[in-house]
C-alpha cells in the first residue's frame, strides 16, 4: 500500500535568482533543479531543451537555436557544456530526407550537420522529440509516478481518467525520429494538452518559459503521484501481495553479506573484475520480502533507461543459500548464476537480429536476497549503485502501477531492441579505455598518515576504490573527506581499525566487503618507530612494536588472504617495511626486528599466495621524513641523538648519506607501491623486494 505519509515537497523555483540567468542559464538552472530529485527522474534519466534566439557566427543573423541534453550525462548534475545546440531550421529540414521508421536510425547521424557554433557535445538520439514539438521549452523526465501510468494494462485510459484529458497519450515506441514525429502529429491534433505521456517510457511536458515549463512538469508529476496514493489508499491492497517474511536481524544481514559477496563477486569477474553495492533502503526491503516477490522480478522493468542498466530481469537467491560455507556455498552460487547467464543467452537468441552486436556479459546486474536487501554489480562502483537506484525506480513503478492497475513489463523483442540497438552499441563503443585499477578494491592500513594517504591518492588516480584502515579517527575522517571530495564519494571509504586486534581487523574487512564486494589489493603499511639502547628497551616496548608490526601486519595480512581466497581471482599484498629490515640501525632494536619479520611474512605469504594467484611484495623505504607520520613524537629527536646530528639536519643527513643524495617522499613510496598493485605492470612479480631508499649500500637485497 502507498504510503499515507505526505511527501516532501518539490524543489522550489527561486525567481530572484531566476532573475540574474540568461536563457541558457535559466535551461541550466531548470535542468539542474529537475534533476536534484529522483522523484522526478533518475540519474542520467530524460533531456531538456529550449529554443533560443542567438546570432549566427557565420552570416551575423538572428537565428534559432535547439539547446538540449547531449548525448549521456545527468540533469542534475550537467554544466553548460553538457548541452548540444543545433540549428533549429536545419532539424526540421530534416523531415524532407526521412525515408521512414524503417531507416529511422540513418537520421542520427545527419544530427551533426545540424551543429550551431562547432559545438562538440554530441546530439542526443531524444534531439527530433524536442525540436518538433512548438513550444520554446521542453522537459522529459522519468518519473516514477507518471512511468507507474505508462506501464499499466490500461493506460490509454487510466491517463486519460487521471488527467482529465489535459495530457496526452501514446503508445511504446523507442526514442527516434519517428517517436519526434509522432509527438509533433499528436501535438497539433491536441493544441491544449499540457503534457503527453509516452507508454512504458515516461513523460513530456511544456512552457512558454523556463518557470512556466518547470512549474507544468513538477504539477503533472505532483497531480499523477497525489492520484495514484489516494487511488492505492481507497483500494487498501498490501503492496506487493503483502509480507512473506521478515527482515533477518541487522547483523545477520552483515555476518551474510560478509560471507556470500566475496564468492559472488568472484564467480561474477570472471570476465573482469566487478565491483558490488548493496542497497537495504526500505522501499527495497518492502520488494524482497513481500509474496510477489519472485513473479514481478521476473516481468522485468519497463522504462528503457531501467533496464539498460539493470538488464531484462535479476537474479534471485533463495535463502537456503545463506546458510551454506565454503564449498557448497560456492557451488550454490555458481549454479544460480550458470542458470541465469543461460536464460540470458536464450534470450538473446530468442531475440537478436542479423545485424545485433554479440552477447555481452551474461551476468546478472541486480541480485535480489530476501531477508536482506538488494545487490547490484557493475564494472565500477558508481555504475553499481546507479544501477540498484534504477531498480528502486523499477520497485516504485511495480508498487504503484499492481496498487491501481496491473503491472506490465516492456515486450521481450522491444528491450532486446534497445539493449542491443546498434546506436546504444556505437556509444559503448565511444566510451573511453577503462584505467588500470577500475574493479579493483583495495585496503591501505595507516591511510590517513603521510605515506598511506600518498598510496591512497596513487591508486584512485588509477580507478581503484580504496578503504582507508586508521586508528586515529580524527585523521581519518579529515582524509576520507578531502579525497572524496576530489576522487568523488563512491571511491573512497574509511574504517577506524586497530591492527593489533582480530576483532577490529576482521569487522573492517567485514565492513569493506559490505561497501563493495571484497578486496582485491592490501597495502599493508600501518606503522610507528621508536628508538632506544638495547639495554634501555623495555618489554612494552619491544612488544608494541612487535604488536602493530608483526601481529598487525600478520593480521591484516590473514583477513585479506582469506577474502582473495574466497573470490578465486587471485590478488596483490603490499607490506610497506623499511631499510630497517634490511640491515639494523643503531639503537633502534625493536623496530628492526619488527621490520625483518614483516619482510619474512611477506615471503610466506608469497608462499602460499603463489597457487591461487595471490602476490605478495615488498617496498622498503628510508627517511621519509617530510609528510611521514612516524616522525611525530620523539622519533626524530631520538634518531637525531643516534646519529649526533641536530634535528633540524635530520633530513640532510639521510638525503647525504645515500649514494643518490636525493630526499625520499611519500610519493616515491606510493609510485612503488602502485607498481605492485597493478597486474598489468608486475603481473609476474612476488616474494620480491623494492627499495626506495635513494641508495643505500648495506640494504641492497643481493
Amino acid at each position: 500500500m502507498t504510503s499515507t505519509h505526505a511527501p516532501a515537497p518539490f524543489p522550489t523555483w527561486n525567481q530572484s535568482h531566476a532573475a540574474t540567468l540568461d536563457a541558457s542559464g535559466l535551461l541550466l538552472y531548470r535542468s539542474n533543479l529537475l534533476g536534484s530529485d529522483l522523484r522526478i527522474t533518475n540519474y542520467g534519466g530524460g533531456n531538456t531543451s529550449a529554443k533560443i534566439v542567438q546570432q549566427d557566427p557565420l552570416t551575423g543573423q538572428d537565428v534559432t537555436v535547439l539547446w538540449v541534453k547531449g548525448s549521456g550525462g545527468d540533469v542534475g548534475s550537467m554544466k553548460l557544456d553538457g548541452f548540444s545546440t543545433l540549428y533549429l531550421d536545419k532539424l526540421q529540414a530534416l523531415q524532407g530526407i526521412y525515408r521512414g521508421p524503417e531507416h529511422e536510425d540513418e537520421m542520427v547521424a545527419y544530427l551533426p550537420h545540424c551543429t550551431f557554433n562547432l559545438n562538440p557535445r554530441a546530439a542526443s538520439i531524444d534531439t527530433p522529440l524536442h525540436a518538433y514539438l512548438p513550444f520554446a521549452h521542453v522537459d522529459h523526465m522519468h518519473p516514477d509516478s507518471v512511468i507507474a501510468i505508462a506501464a499499466m494494462a490500461n493506460s490509454e485510459a487510466l491517463t486519460k481518467k487521471i488527467f482529465e484529458g489535459t495530457v496526452g497519450w501514446l503508445p511504446w515506441r523507442k526514442p527516434g525520429f519517428e517517436l519526434g514525429l509522432m509527438l509533433q502529429r499528436y501535438q497539433a491534433e491536441h493544441p491544449q494538452q499540457r503534457g503527453l505521456v509516452l507508454a512504458g517510457h515516461g513523460l513530456f511536458t511544456w512552457g512558454a518559459d523556463a518557470k512556466s515549463c518547470y512549474e507544468n512538469t513538477v504539477g503533472v508529476i505532483e497531480h499523477a503521484q497525489n492520484w495514484l496514493a489516494k487511488e492505492s489508499a481507497a483500494k487498501g491492497a498490501a503492496s506487493f501481495g503483502g509480507v512473506a517474511r521478515a527482515a533477518l536481524p541487522v547483523a545477520e544481514q552483515d555476518a551474510t553479506l560478509a560471507k556470500l559477496l566475496p564468492v559472488l563477486r568472484g564467480l561474477a569477474s570472471k570476465t573482469g573484475h566487478k565491483l558490488l553495492h548493496v542497497d537495504r533502503q526500505a522501499t527495497v526491503m518492502e520488494f524482497v520480502n513481500s509474496r510477489d516477490l519472485a513473479p514481478l522480478a521476473a516481468l522485468g522493468t519497463s522504462c528503457p533507461d531501467h533496464f539498460l542498466r539493470t538488464k531484462i530481469c535479476p537474479m534471485l537467491v533463495e535463502e537456503a543459500v545463506y546458510a551454506l560455507e565454503g564449498k557448497a556455498l560456492a557451488e550454490a552460487l555458481e549454479s544460480k548464476l550458470v542458470a541465469y547467464r543461460a536464460g540470458y543467452a536464450a534470450y538473446y537468441e530468442r531475440c537478436k537480429r542479423a545485424n545485433s552486436p554479440a552477447i555481452r556479459d551474461a551476468n546478472p546486474v541486480i541480485i535480489l536476497l530476501p531477508g536482506i536487501g538488494m545487490v547490484s554489480i557493475a564494472k565500477d562502483k558508481a555504475t553499481a549503485r546507479i544501477a540498484g537506484e534504477f531498480y528502486v525506480n523499477a520497485i516504485n513503478v511495480m508498487r504503484d502501477a499492481n496498487a491501481v492497475d496491473t503491472y506490465v513489463g516492456l515486450p521481450e523483442q522491444e528491450a532486446f531492441d534497445i539493449e542491443y540497438w546498434l546506436l546504444e552499441e556505437a556509444k559503448l563503443q565511444r566510451m573511453p579505455k577503462a584505467k588500470p585499477l577500475v574493479g579493483k578494491v583495495s585496503v591501505v592500513t595507516g591511510g590517513a598518515g603521510g605515506i598511506g594517504r600518498a598510496i591512497v591518492e596513487r591508486q584512485l588516480q588509477e580507478g581503484a576504490c580504496t578503504v582507508l584502515l586508521d586508528i586515529d579517527a580524527a585523521a581519518l575522517d579529515t582524509t576520507v573527506a578531502e579525497l572524496s571530495k576530489k576522487y568523488g564519494k563512491d571511491v573512497v571509504r574509511g574504517v577506524v581499525c586497530d591492527v593489533t586486534s582480530e576483532a577490529s581487523v576482521m569487522a573492517a574487512y567485514a565492513q569493506a566487503t559490505i561497501e563493495f564486494g571484497g578486496v582485491d589489493i592490501l597495502v599493508s603499511n600501518a606503522g610507528i618507530a621508536s628508538a632506544a639502547p638495547i639495554e634501555d628497551t623495555t618489554l612494552a616496548l619491544w612488544n608494541r612494536n612487535q604488536s602493530i608490526l608483526a601481529t598487525g601486519y600478520f593480521l591484516v595480512g590473514r583477513e585479506a588472504f582469506r577474502l582473495m581466497k574466497a573470490q578465486g581471482q587471485g590478488g596483490s599484498m603490499v607490506f610497506i617495511a623499511s631499510k630497517n629490515g634490511m640491515v639494523a640501525s643503531n639503537q633502534a632494536v625493536a623496530y628492526c626486528a619488527a621490520k625483518a619479520a614483516e619482510i619474512q611474512l611477506s615471503r610466506s605469504f608469497a608462499l602460499e599466495g603463489a597457487p591461487l594467484g595471490i602476490r605478495c611484495n615488498v617496498v622498503n623505504p628510508d627517511a621519509v621524513i617530510r609528510g611521514s607520520k612516524i616522525w611525530t613524537g620523539t622519533w626524530s629527536q631520538e634518531r637525531a641523538a643516534a646519529n649526533k646530528v641536530d634535528e633540524q639536519d635530520l633530513e640532510a643527513f639521510y638525503r647525504d648519506r645515500s649514494m643518490l643524495k636525493r630526499s625520499v617522499f611519500p610519493e616515491d613510496i606510493a609510485e612503488a607501491t602502485y607498481f605492485f598493485c597493478a597486474e598489468h605492470l608486475s603481473a609476474k612479480s612476488t616474494g620480491n623486494i623494492l627499495n626506495v631508499d635513494a641508495g643505500n649500500l648495506a640494504a641492497f637485497t643481493r
